[in-house]
């Protein structure tokens, strides 16, 4: 798969280097012409000294034939622009961007392009919620603009899930279980999978399903 970094700061060469060892082809775009030169000899990756904001740039770049793009820059505005242009420019199937401000969460939709936003201080939350939560559902990942969510549930004593198979909790369309996490063992759900106490349940869930969902795990 072709990925396209753009952004070689910190956060963007990390994502590139990790993909790159994951064997992806990764193109990887950087606006600052020096920090190019100094990134390239450490860099098994195609390094471009070019402005992702710029059509022309990206058409040089070879971003016709990139399968997924990460807008990874430290900016929200640069970030949103290249995630359009990706998207209507170059019909790039998957777009995800970096939220730098969590107040700008709400512009990282799919009228900007983006299929997926990644807020590291609103991850970090989610994370902190999870670890800390228990009869409660928490929000990890946002897709599609918000359209869909990864929550979790660690299910507590009373939860109307305790001693439920997965096949028999009447899920609605829109809700799919995707893991469960027990005794901090991945468990891969299956409908004659019995749930219980302490057990970690991640849903992956659609719209208005949501309020659904949280019924059936954690109740009134």
């Amino acid at each position: 798969m072709k990925v396209a970094v753009a952004g070689a700061g910190n956060v963007g060469t990390s994502i590139a280097r990790d993909l790159r060892t994951y064997g992806h082809d990764v193109l990887l775009i950087e606006k600052d012409s020096d920090v190019a030169d100094r990134l390239r000899p450490e860099l098994d990756v195609h390094l471009v000294a070019a402005d992702a904001c710029e059509v022309s740039s990206l058409v040089a770049a070879g971003m016709a034939d990139v399968d997924v793009v990460v807008a990874a820059t430290g900016d929200d505005e640069d970030n949103l622009v290249i995630s359009l242009l990706s998207k209507q420019e170059f019909a790039v199937p998957r777009v995800v961007a970096r939220v730098n401000n969590p107040n700008n969460q709400w512009l990282f939709n799919e009228s900007w392009g983006v299929d997926v936003s990644v807020s590291t201080p609103q991850l970090i939350t989610a994370l902190v919620e999870e670890a800390v939560s228990v009869g409660s559902l928490v929000r990890l990942l946002q897709f599609e603009g918000g359209a869909a969510n990864l929550v979790e549930v660690t299910l507590a004593e009373g939860s109307p899930a305790d001693g439920v198979k997965i096949s028999d909790l009447d899920l609605p369309r829109d809700a799919t279980v995707v893991a469960v996490v027990r005794n901090d063992r991945l468990v891969v759900p299956r409908g004659d999978t019995m749930l219980s106490t302490g057990d970690e349940v991640l849903v992956l869930v659609i719209g208005e399903a949501e309020s659904a969902v949280r019924q059936l795990l954690v109740g009134r």
